[in-house]
């Protein structure tokens, strides 16, 4: 059924043109169109971003407990979270290997700022890689995949309404590291998983390790400082930190006012899939979490640093055209993405079993439910 405002094969003053047409380009032409030094990773900067945001969660934590009231908790709260978020794109940057040349500094950081967030940094790094690499693939890519008809229909009528009824939606992520998406077997705290290679074991031994270590710490201050001010401190912002990755990283590849392809077999290649992802504006959020955002050039080339994205994407550009979508533009606060966001959980719910190029279509009963609740 086509909605008022949506466009199947076309945008707005767009209609002529099919976002699933094979490129005119290579990715080589849109490398050539990117100024050499984006791809060059400075540590010394991409550590002075670690320290700011670890100067900025220590100055958060000293300031809730000075005044600790009820006024400031809920700021703390937001502030908190959000920075969390920021250092989780920092120890992605370090898992794609943009933070710098060097392995050892790329793992040892990963580590602390993942580890201090409650992510197995490995078995997530391992996993992001299958997404990069196979993004857009209905049935190979790893993130926010779409469901084929027969799994979707094979899901319990509950299991449909939470997996698109906000907020649950935003807290995802945890159950995604321990249990991956419907359709796939296999955990990222699991040496042996399906998601892991004989060779990656060890390496996700480490991270699980460091995973429980810090997670009896947190125990022990639960002990030492009371449960209920760890929750205050620890709980809640990270809470909102899973909101963030999860309401992002679900932006990236889906909303979009133009249906947008994905893909199977012969029609799939890198680039193609690539294009299918989506720059967003996040207003005063850019900077602060590190222009995760600027997505498109970021998915071709996840080896440029987060500090270089902006400037790479404005140089490719002129080499995209339409096949780059630019972002509605924020003001300070994107509440626009909210729209967006929920606009999408309540039409994108599954695509089609078969086909090599398909677009998300929508489930009318439990729409016409989401309708009549919204009413």
């Amino acid at each position: 059924m086509k909605r008022k405002g949506e466009q199947i094969h076309g945008i707005h003053g767009q209609e002529d043109f099919d976002p699933s047409a094979p490129p005119p380009f290579r990715i080589g032409d849109i490398r050539a169109a990117i100024p050499k030094h984006c791809l060059i990773k400075n540590p010394w900067r991409s550590m002075s971003y670690v320290f700011r945001d670890v100067l900025v969660i220590f100055t958060l934590v000293g300031a809730a407990l000075y005044f600790d009231n009820w006024y400031i908790w809920p700021f703390y709260w937001v502030a908190q979270g959000t920075m969390f978020w920021a250092l989780f794109v920092l120890g992605h940057d370090c898992g794609h290997g943009s933070f710098s040349d060097n392995g050892t500094l790329n793992t040892i950081v990963g580590h602390i700022l993942h580890s201090s967030i409650l992510v197995p940094y490995h078995g997530w790094r391992i996993s992001h890689k299958t997404h990069h690499q196979n993004h857009g693939h209905v049935e190979k890519d790893e993130s926010w995949v779409p469901l084929p008809e027969k799994i979707y229909r094979s899901l319990e009528i509950k299991t449909r309404i939470l997996r698109f009824t906000m907020p649950f939606p935003l807290f995802a992520y945890p159950l995604y590291l321990w249990y991956r998406s419907p359709g796939k077997e296999g955990s990222h705290f699991n040496p042996y998983s399906d998601l892991f290679s004989p060779k990656e074991r060890k390496l996700v031994m480490i991270s699980t390790a460091c995973w429980v270590l810090v997670t009896f710490l947190l125990g022990y201050l639960c002990f030492l400082i009371g449960p209920i001010q760890m929750l205050k401190l620890y709980g809640v912002p990270h809470l909102i930190f899973v909101a963030w990755l999860d309401g992002v990283t679900y932006l990236h590849h889906h909303g979009y006012e133009q249906k947008l392809p994905w893909y199977r077999g012969e029609e799939w290649n890198y680039l193609r899939g690539g294009l299918t992802t989506v720059d967003r504006d996040y207003g005063l959020f850019n900077n602060i979490h590190h222009d995760i955002g600027t997505h498109v050039i970021h998915h071709l080339f996840p080896q440029i640093p987060h500090y270089h994205l902006v400037e790479a994407t404005e140089a490719a550009k002129a080499v995209l055209g339409r096949y780059y979508r630019e972002p509605k533009k924020s003001g300070p606060i994107p509440f626009h993405l909210l729209k967006i966001l929920l606009t999408s959980l309540g039409e994108d719910h599954f695509v089609s079993d078969t086909g090599d190029i398909v677009y998300y279509q929508t489930d009318e009963a439990l729409y016409n439910f989401f309708k009549t609740k919204s009413a």
